[in-house]
C-alpha cells in the first residue's frame, strides 16, 4: 500500500466548540456500535421463534459478531492511521448502518450471521479510529484526557440503556426494530461525522501493509474468541477445544514472528517494552473482565430469584449510567492535578467494592440492594476511566495510535469474554459442588414427599445463590488485583502536543 508524500504541518488548534463537536460525534458512533452488541442478546428469543432455530444455533449469532469484530480491529485501527482516520471512520460507520439495514430484513439463520458479520466488520473501525481522532483533535494533555474518558463512559453507558431501549422496542415493534433503528441514529452519526470531524493521517509513510501479520492475528483470535464463547458448552478439554487452544498458540507463534520481520508490522511489538503501556493494559484487562464476568450475573439473578422481568432488571442498571456520567468528568479534571497511577488504582479499588457488595444478594434482596452497589461499581470505574484512557495515547508516538488504541480495545473485548466464560464456568461448577456439600449436612424430619420436594428446592436455591456469592467474591478480589497492579503505571514523559497531517 502507497501513500502520496504529504508535508507535515502542526495544525492550529480547533475552536473549543468544535472539539466539543467532534467528541459528541464520535461519542454517537460508539454508543450505537457498542449498543448494537447488548441490545441484539433480547431479541434471540423472539429470533429463535421466527426462524425456528436452537438456542445453540442462536448463539452463533453473537459469536460470528465478536468474532469479526476482533479480527478487524487491529486492521481498521492500521488503516486509519495510514489512509486517514476520517475515511475510515465514515466508511466503518456506512457500511455498519448498511448491515443493521440487512440485519432488520434477515429471513433465516444464515442470512442473519452473515449480515451481523457485516455489521461487525464496520463496528470495529470505530474504536481505533475514534480514540485517534479524539488524540489529534484535543493535544493538551488534561483536555485530552477528559474527552477521552468522556467518550470511554459510551462504552459501559452503552450496555446500561441495551435492555432499557431494547425492551421497550422488542415488545412495541418486534426484534427486526432493534436493527432497524440504526438507520436513522446511525444517518444522523454519519452528518456529524461528515460535518465535524477533520482528516488526519500519520506521518509515517506506509509503503508496506502487513496483510500476512493481519491474517495470523485474526486467526489467532478468531481461536481465542471462540473457545471463550463456546468452551461452556464443548467441554473446556473437547476435541474442538484442544484445535483451538492449538491454534492460538500456532498463529501466536507465527505472528510474533511476522512482526519482528516485516518493516511496517500491524502491531508494532515495541509497544510491549513501555512498561506504562503493559501495565495500562494489565490493568484494563483485569477490570473489564472482573466487571464483565460479574455484572452479566445480575440481570440473570435479578430475573431467576427475585422475579423481574427483563424491563424491570433493565431499570437496575439507570443509576449505573448515572453513576459513569458523573464520575468521567470528575476523573478527567484530576488529570495533571493527582498521579495517574492513583487516580487509577483508586477508581479500580472502588468499583471492586461495588462488585464486593454484590456477594450479600440473597432472594430478599431489593431493588436498592443491586442499584447501590452498581452505582459504587460505576462511579469508580468512571472517574479511573480517563487516565486509563490516556495512558495509552500518551506514552505512544502520535502516528501510531490507532494501532495503540486498537490494542486497548482488544484487550477490552477479550478480557470481557474471558470473564463471562470462566465466570459462568465457575457458577455452574460451584452450584454442582454445593449441592452436593449442602445436602450432605443437611435432612429433613419428614415422610411427606411434599417435604422432600420442599427439601429438595431449598438445597438447590441455597447452592445456587451461595454461588453466585462465591463469583461475585472472584470477581472483586479479581479488581483489587488490578487496583494494585494500578500501581507500577508510571508516565515519565506525556505528549502534550500532536503533530498531524492534514488533508
Amino acid at each position: 500500500m502507497t501513500e502520496t508524500s504529504t508535508t507535515a504541518i502542526k495544525p492550529p488548534a480547533e475552536p473549543s466548540s468544535l472539539k466539543w463537536w467532534i467528541l459528541l460525534t464520535v461519542i454517537v458512533g460508539t454508543f450505537l456500535g457498542r449498543l448494537d452488541q447488548t441490545i441484539v442478546n433480547l431479541a434471540l428469543p423472539k429470533i429463535i421463534t421466527d426462524f425456528n432455530i436452537s438456542v445453540s444455533a442462536a448463539g452463533w449469532i453473537a459469536t460470528a459478531y465478536i468474532l469479526a469484530n476482533a479480527i478487524f480491529v487491529p486492521i481498521w485501527g492500521k488503516l486509519g492511521d495510514t489512509i486517514g482516520r476520517k475515511k475510515v471512520y465514515i466508511l466503518g460507520f456506512t457500511i455498519f448502518i448498511l448491515g443493521s439495514v440487512l440485519a432488520g430484513l434477515s429471513w433465516n439463520l444464515s442470512s442473519m450471521i452473515s449480515f451481523r458479520v457485516i455489521q461487525a466488520i464496520a463496528g470495529s473501525a470505530d474504536y481505533p479510529t475514534a480514540m485517534a481522532i479524539l488524540a489529534v483533535t484535543f493535544r493538551g494533555e488534561k483536555e485530552r484526557a477528559q474527552a477521552l474518558g468522556i467518550w470511554s463512559s459510551s462504552f459501559a453507558a452503552a450496555a446500561v440503556f441495551g435492555p432499557l431501549i431494547g425492551g421497550p422496542l422488542i415488545d412495541n415493534f418486534g426484534w427486526r426494530s432493534v436493527f432497524l433503528v440504526n438507520l436513522p441514529v446511525g444517518l444522523l452519526g454519519l452528518f456529524m461525522a461528515l460535518t465535524f470531524i477533520k482528516e488526519s493521517v500519520s506521518e509515517k509513510k506506509t509503503e508496506f501493509f502487513d496483510w500476512w501479520g493481519a491474517i495470523t492475528l485474526g486467526t489467532a483470535l478468531s481461536a481465542l474468541v471462540l473457545i471463550l464463547d463456546q468452551g461452556p458448552s464443548w467441554g473446556w478439554t473437547s476435541w474442538e477445544a484442544w484445535a483451538c487452544y492449538a491454534a492460538i498458540v500456532i498463529f501466536t507463534w507465527v505472528f510474533i514472528r511476522i512482526e519482528h520481520s516485516v518493516p511496517e508490522p500491524i502491531v508494532d511489538l515495541k509497544f510491549f517494552k513501555i512498561p506504562a503501556f503493559v501495565n495500562t493494559l494489565i490493568n484494563n484487562f483485569i477490570v473489564f473482565m472482573g466487571m464483565m464476568g460479574g455484572v452479566f450475573l445480575i440481570p440473570i439473578f435479578a430475573q431467576t430469584f427475585l422475579g423481574y422481568s427483563a424491563t424491570q432488571s433493565g431499570y437496575l442498571f439507570i443509576p449505573m449510567a448515572a453513576g459513569l456520567m458523573v464520575a468521567a468528568p470528575i476523573g478527567g479534571n484530576l488529570v495533571g492535578r493527582v498521579k495517574p497511577n492513583i487516580v487509577i488504582a483508586l477508581s479500580t479499588f472502588v468499583a471492586g467494592v461495588g462488585i464486593y457488595w454484590f456477594r450479600f444478594l440473597d432472594p430478599r434482596s431489593t431493588a436498592i440492594d443491586i442499584m447501590i452497589p452498581l452505582s459504587v461499581m460505576a462511579f469508580g470505574l468512571g472517574f479511573g476511566m480517563a487516565q486509563r484512557t490516556n495512558a495509552i495515547a500518551a506514552v505512544v508516538p502520535t502516528e501510531e495510535i490507532g494501532v495503540a488504541s486498537s490494542i486497548l480495545a482488544l484487550a477490552r473485548n477479550v478480557a470481557g469474554a474471558f470473564g463471562i466464560a470462566v465466570f459462568g464456568t465457575v457458577l455452574t461448577n460451584t452450584v454442582n459442588s454445593n449441592v452436593l456439600n449442602i445436602a450432605q449436612r443437611s435432612f429433613v424430619n419428614s415422610s411427606n414427599p411434599q417435604d422432600y420436594q420442599k427439601f429438595i428446592g431449598l438445597i438447590i436455591l441455597k447452592a445456587e445463590v451461595s454461588a453466585y456469592g462465591y463469583v461475585f467474591l472472584l470477581a472483586s478480589i479479581l479488581i483489587f488485583i488490578g487496583a494494585v497492579a494500578a500501581i507500577w503505571i508510571k508516565i515519565d514523559k506525556e505528549r502534550t502536543d500532536v503533530h498531524i497531517m492534514v488533508e
